[in-house]
């Protein structure tokens, strides 16, 4: 069995794959911590689905949170005995970077290109709603070749609560109408409707440059939410980083 782990700024996503089927996953909250506190949480996780750690044979994760690294690399050797890959935009992935500083992209961003390419074909668009919203391309002859970033739903909700006197701080939801009848639907509209104008704006302008109507697909943990509000996602996939984990890891040790 594969465990992989996508360390991101607001959760992290750990998964395990036997052969090519993703039979458990957890969404977590980053959370800084000791080697040990993590191969403690992943074994307490496992044990919920009966997996031994012996049962572990290799181990990948992509992280934006540089001071975990050390600590996941540590608690997977310790505990599973097995040295994880650990995937940065470095990293022989199988695609072709074509953004001007290859080390500024990452891992997530890279990750969900190649994964989103192997399950879907190119040119592909991934939008990614995590704690920010990204945008990456894939061109037709399948390389990366950059994208776009914005604030996330809860970055903006939280920026909203912290920098305001009066407004509150309110749920994910879809509200009734577009015209909010109170503060709180105000907002979710803002929110919500304004990232949806947000995504089909950017993607309609990427697809003019790109010249085709490349596929939209997707994921991270607000992506069956905006779905429902965006004209432009065809698709979503809210594990497509953990199968890009895997892809990449059987590249490389294949």
């Amino acid at each position: 069995m594969l465990l992989v782990i996508d360390v991101g700024n607001t959760t992290t996503v750990i998964g395990i794959f036997d052969g090519e089927n993703l039979i458990a996953h957890w969404r977590l909250s980053s959370i800084l911590h000791t080697s040990d506190e993590l191969g403690i949480y992943i074994l307490t996780l496992l044990n919920t689905q009966n997996i031994k750690p012996s049962e572990i044979h290799g181990a990948a994760f992509a992280s934006v949170v540089p001071p975990l690294n050390f600590s996941i690399r540590e608690a997977v050797k310790k505990f599973f005995h097995v040295t994880p890959l650990e995937v940065n935009g470095l990293t022989d992935t199988g695609m072709e970077i074509r953004y001007l500083v290859k080390r500024e992209v990452g891992a997530d961003r890279v990750v969900n290109a190649v994964a989103g390419r192997e399950k879907y074909g190119a040119p592909l668009i991934v939008a990614d709603y995590g704690t920010a919203i990204t945008f990456d391309v894939v061109s037709p002859d399948g390389a990366y070749i950059g994208g776009a970033i914005a604030p996330g739903l809860n970055s903006a909700i939280g920026a909203l609560f912290s920098n305001t006197a009066q407004l509150p701080k309110v749920a994910l939801e879809i509200p009734k109408s577009v015209i909010g009848h109170n503060t709180n639907e105000a907002i979710q509209s803002g929110v919500l409707i304004g990232n949806a104008g947000l995504t089909d704006r950017i993607i309609d302008l990427i697809r003019e440059e790109l010249g085709v109507k490349a596929k939209v697909v997707a994921t991270g943990g607000h992506a069956a939410l905006m779905a429902k509000v965006s004209r432009n996602i065809d698709l979503v996939d809210p594990w497509l980083m953990l199968d890009g984990l895997r892809f990449i890891y059987n590249r490389i040790n294949k």
